[in-house]
Parts: structure tokens; sequence; C-alpha cells
């Protein structure tokens, strides 16, 4: 890995203008996970945001999420749980719905995958206007988890994600305006 302690991770974060529809601009962090160099600085970083939190366990927002929380649970030495589509894990769940701009979804994790009082920071790939992350941290508090932070790799500033997120402290890599 490059001795580089400042390096420009926004470098290597693609846009996509129009993706997935018209009028959005995609933040694309393949071209991140795909530079050995950046993608390890970019855990280095997170994990120095997200230990002062100490966390008994990550909760991965799907599918990016997985992506981020898996190497970070790693090198803080917690466990990770995943948050997923309704129908997505076996066995007994709990869910919530939430509405989104288009309509409605549901999150889900499995009933026993927190304990009470368990200390839980929710990972995700982007925060934008925060519907996900919101409905994550009520998701985890309904299972009886203490939801002590959230960390993303991009946060859409412009979007106000962070007003929703009901006072839970939030770590971002790179931020952007638009």
């Amino acid at each position: 890995m490059t001795a580089q302690r400042d390096i420009d991770l926004k470098a290597y974060i693609r846009h996509i203008p129009d993706f997935p529809k018209p009028g959005i601009l995609f933040y694309d962090i393949s071209t991140l996970m795909r530079n050995p160099d950046a993608w390890q600085m970019a855990m280095g970083r997170l994990a120095r945001q997200v230990a002062p939190f100490k966390p008994d366990i990550l909760a991965a927002v799907e599918s990016r999420g997985f992506l981020t929380a898996a190497p970070l649970a790693d090198r803080l030495g917690c466990g990770m749980l995943m948050l997923r589509k309704k129908g997505k894990l076996p066995g007994r769940t709990v869910s919530h719905t939430y509405e989104l701009e288009y309509g409605s979804d549901t999150l889900e994790i499995q009933e026993d995958a927190v304990s009470p009082g368990q200390r839980v920071v929710i990972m995700d790939d982007l925060l934008a206007t925060g519907g996900t992350l919101s409905a994550s941290a009520a998701l985890l508090r309904k299972a009886g988890a203490e939801v002590v932070g959230a960390s993303v790799l991009v946060e859409l500033t412009g979007l106000g994600g962070r007003a929703k997120m009901d006072g839970i402290p939030i770590t971002t890599l790179l931020s952007y305006e638009d």
C-alpha cells in the first residue's frame, strides 16, 4: 500500500449521470474498490472514524453497505449483521416499512441479530435523503439495539439526509454538495 496519507479518495469515485434514471447523478464506489491502495486507505479512514463509537456490531444496509461493513468489522474486531429487503433472510425476522420518494420499502433483520442494549453502528455506502438510514435506525431500535452512530462512504449534503437521523452521529468519508 502506498505510504501517501493524503490520497484524494474523490479521484476514485466515478460519476455516472442519468443513472438509475434521468436527472440522477450516481456516485459509483466500484472504482474506489478496484484500486487496492485507495480501498485500503478508505477502510483505514473509516476504521478511525467508527472506532470511537465502540460498536459491538456493525449493521450493514443492503447491499453496498455489506461491502464496507465486512472489512471494517474485521478491522475493528466486532460482529456484522445484514439489514435486508423483505423476504431475503431465513428464519424469523423483525421488519420496518418506510416511505420513499416513489413509494415504500421494507427492511428486515433476523429476530436474534441483536441483543437488547447492544451498541450498533449502521454502515451504508451513501447518505442522500436519509430515508433508508433513518429506517435502519428505527428497525434496529425496534429490535432493542442501541444505535450509537452511522457511517457512510459518501454523503450528498445538499439533500439534507443528516437531518432525518434523529441526533445519531454520522461519520462521512467523502462529501458532495449535489
